[in-house]
């Protein structure tokens, strides 16, 4: 049988336009309905963001390059988290009463490595060890972001969580620029870059939800 769904970005600037997505989402999308974004509401709701309010244990500010990793989460971290509480509730409340299944989605590691910052500058993707420790923090939040979608939709008995790697290409082919623009990323060898994967993948397993 062929179920439709949505990819999770919608149209919108503003938290009227977010409960109307959530409205949408479960009114036209009913055998598959899911956690829509709406990123013209600010870097907090784009996907990079919304990964970010995911993460767990590591730090995050906003500057004028983009998201950068650091020691304690700056305020941008702060409201991206809070949005992201915020239009959970959103579809709590409209999702009371439902049961069946349901999908979310949030930026894999290799997208997350490929956007965002290193402290220092240049992209996560540049250091080993920082994109592992990137990738660990995304799945260890994942296990918390599971268990929380698990306990605002109680009626939910499937939930996918959908991860997205629209920058895994450019990835594996080193074509991702570096911070000056003139050079590029060096290439993530299959065998690593399906070990970040399946930390991640595994932890929505262990959460009880399907990736």
């Amino acid at each position: 049988m062929t179920v439709a769904t949505g990819v999770g970005s919608m149209p919108g600037d503003d938290d009227r336009a977010y409960a109307e997505a959530v409205r949408l989402s479960l009114g036209e999308l009913p055998d598959l309905p899911f956690v829509p974004e709406v990123p013209g509401r600010g870097p907090g709701a784009h996907m990079t963001g919304r990964a970010l309010a995911i993460v767990s244990g590591i730090g995050a500010d906003l500057q004028p390059a983009g998201w950068r990793l650091t020691d304690a989460s700056g305020v941008d971290h702060r409201r991206a988290r809070s949005q992201l509480a915020q239009d959970l509730d959103q579809v709590e409340e409209q999702a009371q009463g439902y049961s069946g299944t349901f999908k979310a989605q949030v930026a894999g590691p290799w997208t997350l490595a490929a956007t965002v910052e290193k402290p220092r500058g240049d992209k996560v993707l540049s250091d080993h060890g920082a994109r592992r420790d990137l990738a660990q923090a995304l799945a260890e939040g994942l296990l918390v972001h599971v268990a929380d979608l698990k306990r605002r939709l109680p009626g939910v008995d499937r939930l996918i969580v959908q991860v997205d790697e629209p920058a895994l290409p450019a990835v594996l082919a080193g074509m991702v620029p570096t911070a000056s623009g003139f050079g590029r990323h060096r290439t993530v060898h299959p065998p690593e870059a399906s070990a970040a994967l399946e930390a991640v993948l595994g932890a929505i397993t262990a959460a009880g939800a399907e990736p």
